[in-house]
């Protein structure tokens, strides 16, 4: 069933576009929070377009789009080591052996899809917070899509390949800062969460991530196993790659796709690294 949206006068929020006059008192009630909270890490002056991601992503609640405004600078303040420099440079190796691709299409619902290969992640050079960083660089550029704000992603993690020097960099502080992002200190809805190819040892580890996330999100978790194929695209109708399950363009395609966007949006991310607004 869907989340109810808000209305107003029959209208729904979300659905609106930015520069709509019936989203300014929103705007401006949060514009006030920001403005009064003058202790918060969040700077006081803040774009429409920017904290209309906040509402959208908590469907116009301003107490919980007010909170996570401020998780959001809270984390970004505590986890120097992944959100002060996002130049694509630094993980271009992972990007490269095609370890992350989004979809070209949304799925039917309006989400965007992501996937994650984790048997491209050479654990001996990339550690597990350059893999985190890809998906702070990725959600950094796809949150600026309106649709998406409203939306939100879907994620797939291919956790073929996943041994155990993989599980020895997720230590439960990284675990933790995982489940932030997952639950209250991003703007994007995590609409679904689809494992594939989940090994044993790969559970000890979900089993240290679980606890710090919210029922919402445990619900929205899909374990497909190894044969996935017929599940997945119960799932992700028609627009897969053709190794899972597809008929047009490879996982390699779509890597390279993703790639050579996120290097053209390199003079963005390098502004975003220090003051986002």
């Amino acid at each position: 069933m869907a989340e109810a949206q808000p209305r107003l006068a029959g209208v729904q929020l979300s659905a609106l576009p930015d520069h709509s006059p019936l989203l300014q008192p929103s705007l401006a009630d949060l514009r006030l929070r920001v403005s009064r909270a003058p202790s918060q890490p969040v700077p006081p002056t803040l774009s429409d377009s920017f904290l209309l991601r906040f509402l959208r992503a908590r469907d116009f609640d301003l107490d919980l789009a007010w909170r996570l405004l401020k998780n959001y600078y809270k984390w970004r303040s505590e986890c120097p080591e992944i959100s002060a420099d996002l130049h694509p440079g630094y993980i271009l190796g992972l990007l490269k052996a095609g370890y992350h691709g989004v979809l070209r299409d949304r799925d039917p619902t309006g989400s965007r899809v992501l996937i994650y290969r984790i048997a491209q992640w050479d654990s001996k050079v990339f550690t597990a917070y350059d893999v985190f960083r890809v998906s702070l660089i990725t959600s950094e550029l796809i949150v600026r899509e309106v649709e998406t704000q409203r939306n939100g992603i879907k994620a797939i993690f291919d956790l073929e390949g996943w041994q155990f020097s993989h599980a020895l960099q997720i230590t439960p502080s990284v675990a933790k800062k995982i489940a932030a992002v997952l639950t209250d200190s991003f703007p994007l809805k995590v609409r679904g969460i689809h494992l594939i190819n989940e090994p044993i040892i790969f559970h000890a580890v979900f089993s240290m991530i679980k606890p710090f996330l919210t029922e919402k999100i445990k619900d929205r978790i899909h374990m497909h196993g190894s044969n996935y194929k017929q599940s997945l695209l119960q799932h992700f109708p028609d627009i897969l790659p053709l190794e899972y399950g597809g008929e047009e363009f490879s996982i390699e395609d779509i890597c390279q796709e993703w790639t050579n966007f996120i290097m053209k949006s390199e003079n963005y991310l390098s502004t975003i690294s220090q003051v986002i607004q």
